[in-house]
């Protein structure tokens, strides 16, 4: 394994420190917050597709974003020049925000010295022909499986982003952030009639557990099994019928349809379906939800978020109730609390923003079981595909990539074409049952907001929802 390149030090390569912070007190004269973000990153992927190596792309790049707070305003530039000159330039814009002056600058983030990934190098550590070969290996080994097999795509993806921050106080802080993801998925047919499944995992670590034998040969069985199952699937049930939802993964479903809502920028505008109601009851008892940047090597923790603040572990829903929402600095400071280490951002180009971290429903009493043997007349939602949410109202669609019909307690066979139709305030009142297997996602999600994509993770225990409206073409 390769060391990783060394570390990103701007103010010694590109910028001298004392200009830089002369030129920032600048434009942040008068305001009430502000910094500079400077960063550098790299990005590979590789996709083996249909027997052959269909993409293979490499990325890197550097620059900076300078930001001025006032009130709910921000000036935000960036440039991809890590220079004295682009940096006054961009000052000039930021600090229209803060024309009118009269702010207090806020005090810098206090300092962690935690750390919860490794300094390790997934893009560099590995020779480029070796992770073709295994994304190779991967197809051949799948095909050898399973005559149904028709088609194979395995994509390898990794990056390293390096950031540091300075404050007009002379603050500073820094942060190496690795990250690698392995998907699988698989086309068979059978009878003329082809279906899918997939498979992926992924975290802020290097390749090593990634690409082991052992766990791609795992998530290529997983991705193998699901198909197989959907090619034995019926249409899905249409109508209001209970729900069993799987641990882990569906929990993407929490995500968009409650995690959202509870942003800060959201709740402070009134434009969430949660606003003006904390302190009050908005789940049923027993639901309590967290928001965890702190736990090691997961896709969604940050060490520090992209403002400076050590990520947090915030309570938002505690036994149904609402007890806070995730914040970074500007919000937290317009709404009179303090700050959660959710402030993050795409890349120096992006402004930062309220953001999810590792959204997680905590475990309960029930065992799968009990919850699954419980549904009368219902689904059981193992994974999920894409879905849709409006933040306002709660509002989601979901659609199932592996689910069975339930009756009297009773799995079954496998259905296809289920989608979940609710409202996450609704759902978070319809829960009934609660399992004791609380499980995170594997390491695959991608958050979106206002046109910026950041890393998550998502966890659940099973669950009980009653009356969720599910779609389906079947009887």
């Amino acid at each position: 394994m390769s060391a990783p390149e060394s570390p990103f030090r701007p103010f010694e390569t590109h910028l001298d420190e004392a200009r830089a912070l002369a030129v920032l007190r600048e434009a942040v004269a008068g305001a009430d917050d502000g910094e500079l973000f400077l960063e550098r990153s790299r990005s590979e992927m590789l996709v083996f597709d249909d027997g052959r190596l269909r993409t293979a792309s490499y990325d890197s790049g550097e620059g900076f974003g300078l930001r001025a707070v006032a009130g709910p305003t921000a000036g935000y530039a960036h440039s991809t020049e890590l220079s004295e000159a682009a940096l006054r330039r961009a000052a000039q814009t930021a600090r229209l925000a803060a024309r009118e002056g009269g702010g207090t600058l806020a005090d810098s983030p206090s300092r962690t010295n935690r750390v919860l990934y490794p300094a390790a190098d997934p893009v560099g550590e590995r020779p480029l022909a070796e992770k073709i070969g295994l994304l190779a290996e991967i197809d051949d080994w799948l095909r050898a499986r399973d005559p149904r097999v028709v088609q194979v795509t395995a994509a390898l993806s990794a990056s390293v982003q390096e950031i540091e921050i300075l404050r007009p106080d002379g603050w500073r802080a820094r942060d190496h952030r690795p990250l690698a993801r392995l998907n699988i998925s698989v086309i068979v047919e059978g009878d003329g009639r082809r279906e899918s499944g997939s498979a992926g995992a992924g975290g802020r670590h290097g390749l090593d557990a990634l690409l082991s034998t052992a766990n791609w040969q795992s998530m290529a069985s997983e991705a193998l099994r699901q198909a197989l199952i959907n090619l034995e699937a019926r249409d899905a049930p249409a109508g209001v019928m209970e729900v069993a939802l799987g641990p882990g993964w569906p929990g993407i479903l929490l995500h968009e349809a409650v995690g959202h809502g509870l942003e800060g920028d959201f709740n402070r505008k009134g434009t969430s379906a949660f606003s003006s109601l904390m302190g009050k009851r908005v789940a049923a008892p027993g639901v309590t939800v967290v928001d965890d940047g702190t736990i090691p090597d997961r896709r969604g923790s940050i060490t520090i978020d992209d403002e400076g603040t050590p990520s947090g572990r915030t309570a938002l829903i505690e036994d149904g109730i609402l007890t806070g929402y995730m914040q970074d600095r500007q919000n937290a400071r317009l709404m009179g609390v303090a700050p959660t280490g959710n402030g993050r951002r795409q890349s120096y180009a992006h402004i930062p923003m309220p953001r999810m971290t590792n959204t997680v429903m905590l475990g309960g009493d029930a065992t799968p079981v009990e919850i699954v043997a419980s549904v009368k007349d219902g689904i059981y939602a193992v994974n999920f595909g894409g879905g849709q949410v409006d933040i306002t109202n709660g509002k989601f669609v979901f659609s199932c990539t592996e689910a069975y019909r339930v009756k009297n307690g009773k799995v079954l066979h496998p259905v296809k074409g289920a989608t979940l139709i609710g409202d996450g305030p609704t759902a978070l009142h319809k829960v009934r049952a609660i399992g004791n297997d609380m499980a995170m996602d594997p390491g695959i999600g991608t958050c979106g907001k206002n046109g910026q994509g950041v890393p998550v993770g998502v966890g659940q225990p099973t669950l009980l929802i009653e009356g969720l409206t599910v779609g389906g073409a079947g009887g």
